[in-house]
């Protein structure tokens, strides 16, 4: 099962009244259970060059079954070129999971502090 547009436009919702309520702009992902892109917003002001970070971050969490961050020792992120342009580890985006707690998709946020943007995404992956 992966997430469809329909519930990637109620994330998205939820990820831009969140940030509103913070005072920041994000650059939003959506992707699916194999990290495939769904959706992508930046609102506008975000940061231009987090553009890259929002989408590299939820696909690396996606690519290997774990939010980026919660343990950068474990994803085996090599040290190659096609690996430092397609993953990132910094911290963190969340997996989106259905009624039935299977993983259909993961959400990553990006343009503003790395202590700042889990509240974002786990605000947004409850919003299903």
């Amino acid at each position: 099962m992966n997430i469809n547009l329909e519930q990637s436009k109620k994330i998205i919702m939820a990820v831009k009244k969140k940030s509103i309520d913070v005072n920041t702009k994000r650059n939003i992902s959506i992707v699916n259970s194999v990290a495939n892109l769904v959706a992508f917003v930046p609102m506008d002001g975000a940061w231009l060059g987090s553009l890259d970070i929002s989408l590299k971050k939820v696909k690396t969490a996606q690519s290997y079954s774990m939010n980026t961050g919660c343990n950068r020792r474990t994803i085996p992120i090599r040290k190659s070129n096609i690996h430092y342009r397609t993953f990132i580890t910094f911290p963190r985006d969340v997996s989106i999971k259905n009624e039935k707690d299977e993983i259909i998709g993961a959400i990553g946020v990006s343009s503003s502090t790395v202590e700042n943007n889990p509240a974002i995404a786990e605000t947004a992956a409850i919003a299903l």
